[in-house]
């Protein structure tokens, strides 16, 4: 048996899941956005860029969604 405290626990548990939901999106975002070139407009814009920043608005509304309901404690693991 560890030592700690459950609520400490809890609390990094919390801080670790905004940790990694945090880098899962910013790798994520800046793999398709670099890899594909849908984060830059070139000449013009593309279908590619419509959808990569739809995406990407959608995504961080999802995002900050979750991180809300992480730190309300209404997600368990």
């Amino acid at each position: 048996m560890s030592g700690m405290e459950p609520e400490i626990r809890e609390f990094l548990k919390t801080v670790l899941k905004t940790i990694s939901a945090g880098m899962l999106f910013l790798i994520f975002h800046m793999t398709i956005g670099l890899y594909f070139n849908w984060a830059f407009f070139e000449e013009t814009m593309r279908i590619g860029n419509i959808i990569y920043y739809l995406f990407l608005t959608a995504s961080i509304i999802y995002l900050l969604y979750y991180l809300k309901k992480i730190w309300q404690g209404k997600i368990k693991i």
